[in-house]
Formats: C-alpha cells, sequence, structure tokens
C-alpha cells in the first residue's frame, strides 16, 4: 500500500466548510488505497491572533511562553479534521507533534527538527487509520517535553520530515495557488504553472521570497531524495512536481542539524576579467554582456560592486580558453564607458587575472545558517588565503583565489566542514585533506562530496540536469536592505572578521559583493564590501559593525534600505550565452538601473531602486517567454 504525507496550510481549514472539504478530499485519497499521513496548520489567522493577544498581556513575552501559546493553533484544527474524517466513517486520530515524537533543538521558536520517533505514528498507520498531525511544533527531547516550535514554514518542514522519516512514497502540500509558478501572480498576472521543478532551483525561488514552499522543506526534499509535489487545495489540477537528485544514504539522526554543507567544489579553469570605472546609469551591463553573448562566450561569475561616486566596477569570470576573446570584447567597449564631465580621468579601465580559481562549498543544509560563509571565509584566513571576489546563492558560496592557493584550500575547507570520499575518478580513497590536495590539483573542476558510502565521486562543477528553458522562475524580494562598508583593508580574514561578527548576532546575510577597485588609504590597500541583509535585521547590522569599525580598520557602514532584489532561476541557463544580457537588457529598457550584480551556476541577482522592483519583475518575466494567456486566481 502507497503512503502518503499531505499537508495544508491554514486558509486550506480555515472554516468549519472547509475542514470538511479537506476531509472528503482525504477520504477519496485513502479509497484510492493510499495509507495517509495528513500535516495540518492552525485555521485561518488563528496564530496572528494568539500574537495579538500575547502583546496585549506583555510588550516582550518570554519566547518558551509563546511556543506553549502558538502551539495550540494546530491542536484545534487536527481535532476538528480528525473529527471531520470521523464523522466521513473514516477512522481517524490527531497527534501533536510530542505525541508523534517530533524531537528538535532546544530553541524556542525557531527550533530545527533533530529526529522523528515513528513507532506510534506507524501502529496507527497499520490499523488503518488516518493520522493528523499537528505542523509547526515538536519537544526539546522525550524527558523534558518541553513544546518547542519550528518557525517560518514548520507545516512544510514537519510534513516533509515526517515523510523522510516514515520512508513515504511522496509528500503532498496542498496550497492556494495551483502548484509552483514561473513568478508572484499578484504581481505578474500572466505567471504560469510550471509541471516541474528541480529541488535546486526550487530552493532559490523558495529563499527569493516565493511562499509556496518554505526552503527547510525543499531541503530535506533533495537531501533525502523525497518526492515532493505542490497542488490546490481547491482544484484537482495536478501541481507542479519538485524533483530531488538521488540522494546519498544518511542518517534520519540530526535531520535538519547533522550536516550544512555536502561538498566542496572547485575550478581551476577560471580566468577574471573586471572593468574599473563604467558608468552608474542603466544600460551599462546590458551592452557589456550583450556584446559578450554576441561573441557567444560563456560567462560564470558575476560580479557588480556598489558605485564610486558616479562610476561602477563590473567584474566576470570565463574559462582560460576564451579570455583573450573576452578580454577584446571589453577592450573593445571600453571607451564608450567614458564619463561627459571627466573623459580623460573616468574611462574604464580593463584588468586580467589569468591565475585564479574558484572554489565553493555547497549544500542545502546553509540555509538558516547565518555563520556558513563567515566559517569558510574563516578557514581560508587561517590558511593565508587572500579571497579576490565572492558570490553567494542560497545553497552555495563561492570564491576567487589565487591559483596557487586552490589545493591548499580544497585541503582546509574538506577538513573544515568534514567532507570525505572516495571518487571513482581518483586512484585512491580520500580519507585525508593533503590527499584531497593533491590529487584535486590532477583536475581542472570537480566536486569532493561528504558520503556515508565510499562512491559519491568527483563530478564537474557545474553538472546539473539541464532543463529545456533556460530561466524557470522570477522572483522578486522587496524585504532586503544594503549595507556597504568602505575601505576594508585587503588582507586575508578581514570578510571572516565581518562575517562572524554578525553570525555572531544570527544576522543572515544574502548577497556579498567586494569591489574589484584597489584604494591605497595610508599605505593599506583597501576594498570595499557590500552586502543585503533582511530589512528588519539592517540597522542592528550597521550598528554592530560601526562599533566594531576602529577594531578592524575599515571605513564608514552605509545603509540602503531603499532596494529591491529581482532574481532569474533556471537550470538551462548553464552552458547559455546570453541569458544574463537578456536579463539586464530587460532593465535597461524600462531605463532601471543595476545597483548590484551577484551570480551562481542556476542564478543571476541585480538590486534595483526599490520603487522600480515590481517593473524590473514583469520585465524580466515578459523578456524570457514566461507570460502566457491563462491568468491563475489566487484566493484572497
Amino acid at each position: 500500500m502507497v503512503l502518503v504525507v499531505q499537508k495544508y496550510g491554514g486558509t486550506s481549514v480555515g472554516s468549519v466548510e472547509r475542514i470538511q472539504t479537506v476531509a472528503q478530499r482525504l477520504l477519496k485519497t485513502v479509497k484510492a488505497g493510499n495509507s495517509l499521513v495528513v500535516v495540518v496548520s492552525a485555521m485561518g489567522k488563528t496564530t496572528d491572533g494568539l500574537v495579538k493577544l500575547a502583546h496585549e498581556i506583555s510588550a516582550n513575552p518570554s519566547r518558551r511562553e509563546m511556543d506553549m501559546l502558538l502551539s495550540t493553533g494546530e491542536q484545534v484544527s487536527i481535532a476538528l479534521l480528525a473529527m471531520a474524517l470521523q464523522e466521513l466513517g473514516q477512522p481517524a486520530i490527531s497527534l501533536t507533534g510530542a505525541q508523534v515524537g517530533i524531537v528538535t533543538e532546544a530553541q524556542y521558536s525557531r527550533a530545527r527538527i533533530f529526529s522523528i520517533h515513528t513507532e506510534r505514528i506507524s501502529r496507527h498507520i497499520n490499523e488503518g487509520k488516518v493520522v493528523v498531525v499537528a505542523g509547526f511544533q515538536g519537544i526539546s527531547s522525550l524527558t523534558d517535553l518541553e513544546i518547542t516550535t519550528l518557525g517560518r514554514g514548520g507545516s512544510d518542514t514537519s510534513a516533509v520530515a515526517l515523510a523522510a522519516s516514515l520512508g513515504a512514497d511522496r509528500c503532498e502540500i496542498y496550497t492556494d495557488v495551483p502548484g509552483i509558478l514561473t513568478a508572484d501572480p499578484r504581481l505578474v498576472p500572466d505567471a504560469q504553472l510550471m509541471d516541474e521543478i528541480t529541488c535546486d532551483e526550487m530552493l532559490e525561488l523558495a529563499s527569493l521570497g516565493a511562499k509556496v514552499l518554505h526552503p527547510r522543506a525543499v531541503e530535506i526534499a533533495r537531501n533525502y531524495g523525497m518526492p515532493l509535489v505542490v497542488l490546490s487545495s481547491w482544484t484537482d489540477d495536478p501541481g507542479t512536481k519538485v524533483i530531488s537528485p538521488t540522494p546519498q544514504p544518511r542518517s534520519l539522526e540530526g535531520l535538519e542539524i547533522a550536516r550544512s554543507v555536502d561538498a566542496v567544489e572547485f575550478d581551476t579553469d577560471q580566468a577574471k576579467v573586471a572593468m574599473l570605472r563604467v558608468p552608474d546609469h542603466p544600460g551599462v551591463a546590458a551592452q557589456l554582456f550583450g556584446e559578450i553573448a554576441g561573441q557567444d562566450l560563456d560567462v560564470d561569475l558575476i560580479i557588480q560592486s556598489i558605485h564610486e561616486g558616479n562610476t561602477n566596477d563590473i567584474a566576470f569570470s570565463v574559462s582560460k580558453g576564451i579570455l583573450k576573446r573576452a578580454e577584446a570584447v571589453a577592450e573593445a567597449i571600453a571607451p564608450a564607458f567614458r564619463s561627459p564631465t571627466n573623459p580623460s580621468a573616468d574611462e574604464a579601465e580593463v584588468l586580467v587575472e589569468s591565475n585564479i580559481a574558484k572554489i565553493a562549498i555547497a549544500g542545502a543544509g546553509m540555509i538558516g545558517h547565518p555563520g556558513i560563509a563567515a566559517q569558510m571565509f574563516t578557514t581560508l584566513a587561517n590558511a593565508g588565503i587572500n579571497i579576490q571576489m565572492i558570490s553567494t546563492s542560497e545553497v552555495k558560496v563561492s570564491c576567487v583565489i589565487d591559483a596557487a592557493d586552490c589545493n591548499r584550500a580544497i585541503a582546509v575547507l574538506c577538513d573544515q566542514f568534514n567532507i570525505k570520499s572516495s571518487p571513482a575518478r581518483l586512484p585512491t580513497e580520500l580519507t585525508d585533506n593533503s590527499l584531497a590536495a593533491s590529487e584535486g590539483s590532477k583536475l581542472n573542476q570537480g566536486k569532493f562530496r561528504k558520503s556515508d558510502t565510499t562512491n559519491s565521486g568527483v563530478e564537474t562543477l557545474h553538472a546539473t540536469s539541464l532543463q529545456s528553458t533556460p530561466v524557470r522562475g522570477v522572483a522578486l524580494d522587496q524585504n532586503q536592505a544594503r549595507l556597504a562598508i568602505r575601505y576594508v583593508p585587503d588582507r586575508p580574514g578581514m570578510a571572516a572578521r565581518i562575517f562572524s561578527i554578525l553570525a555572531e548576532q544570527t544576522i543572515s546575510v544574502d548577497m556579498i559583493i567586494q569591489s574589484q577597485r584597489c584604494r591605497v588609504i595610508d599605505g593599506i590597500p583597501t576594498r570595499d564590501i557590500a552586502f543585503t541583509v533582511a530589512q528588519a535585521e539592517a540597522e542592528n547590522a550597521q550598528q554592530i559593525l560601526q562599533e566594531a569599525a576602529p577594531i578592524l580598520g575599515y571605513g564608514e557602514v552605509l545603509l540602503d534600505a531603499d532596494i529591491a532584489k529581482v532574481s532569474i532561476v533556471g537550470a538551462g541557463m548553464i552552458g547559455q550565452p546570453g541569458v544574463a544580457a537578456r536579463m539586464f537588457a530587460a532593465l535597461s529598457q524600462h531605463q532601471i538601473n543595476i545597483q548590484m550584480i551577484t551570480t551562481s551556476e542556476i542564478k543571476i541577482s541585480c538590486v534595483v531602486n526599490k520603487e522600480q522592483g515590481v517593473t524590473a519583475l514583469q520585465a524580466i518575466h515578459q523578456a524570457f517567454g514566461l507570460a502566457g494567456n491563462q491568468q491563475v486566481e489566487v484566493p484572497a
């Protein structure tokens, strides 16, 4: 018999009538020959109402008591749904997180799942009952029985974690929309439904603000190979399949906690082209990368720093085989980027560096772990390795370093993140870090992956299943702010110290950009570092960094909350020149200036003015042909 785990959000169970409708759907699933576990959120706006009550009592209620309070919301909905099933003649039982045995960290309001004891729930399944489980909650241990909540996306996370722990055949997430759409239909009315999407693409979209699935839930599905489907609560449409890669065997202990980084990746077939002092106005990036795309040149990392005066720096990496052609394009176009106010002084300059390598850490478990990037930077700094470029995504942090440091970087990062494997393409087992370094030098690019077995192998850095469409979705995040640190001393360890300070305060950093222009201040070479954080944390981050400035020796810390981040995501953009150019051209056509650029293998993100965010989203969605004729209705 097929075991299915289904999850229904608060809107789906927002009234007695809707609960009864869900019960009818569940009964239909059981009659089709399935065993069924159902995870349910609190009814409608119940959680918001409980939070309001708490703040009427206390301006600063304790997190423990808040978890005790908020966990009651799901208990109402699971009991009512179990009753509705029983009224239909279907045996059912409701269970809280504690009764199910969902054991979490001892962290109130944002706990992560450590393990799930499935004996009781399995017994009820074998008795033919539908088991209705309270999402969003667990307990800190089986002895203390302290109630904890999982924070945002907790019900999605509960459902996928249960599915993985029970070895379910699939997990179905029921929501307000018919599946995963190419953009938010509230902002892009002609957004279209995707039949399927990869976990990595979904992780990027979810972390960029697509609210259909929470990144933590996708992370678990990816790590354990759990088939995941997103469907509408109101129709019988097939929804969107979220495709997981074949997982490496891994323990169910430490389910959300044990491993943040799965792999250390490297690529020594890299060269960097930097254009300094290009004008800070719409169309510059479109013109540059349009010319590069016209020469059929494939670009890897793209980074645009924050503006300095009325100019920006843009740097990009390419394979060494096409460096001369890429340099020629940059040199040919540089004279066009001349400031009309001071043409001799502000002419763009092209710099080329061929002795570089890209080193990266990757893993879905990095989501929600503020200190991972800082940990990487610290590890490289302790080895005396300076970082030339930084590019981040939700599942990867990449750094460009000197090629001579690549083997040492592989070794120290493998050691720091406990990455060991026995690659099929290498002659002996990677059981120590010196071997990782020496063998890594024989390959231009590869991946050292942590595995519970001994055959995970070294894979190409860009090994990803290609999609027929280069861009799968477009996302807009209007809840970020940008911080810029001026004149950071250009020496190993500075990025590590800066981001460690933020990590100690559990401040999560998103985009990170390090400028290419080097300025000498009091005899010390310096660069600027800019990054984005959630708006709610921005002022605190600015204050913390300003206080550290006299100690670390950098300049002022600037805050800009008037920004939006627009991103494209798609595994199909790998190896397809011109994708970035098309995105930049769409923004240029609407006179939208790009303030920052950062890329990963399957994502390109641009920071723009907040007022232009929605226009940017719509323009890019249209440019990649993602629009359709059928308008998706989203319930209020």
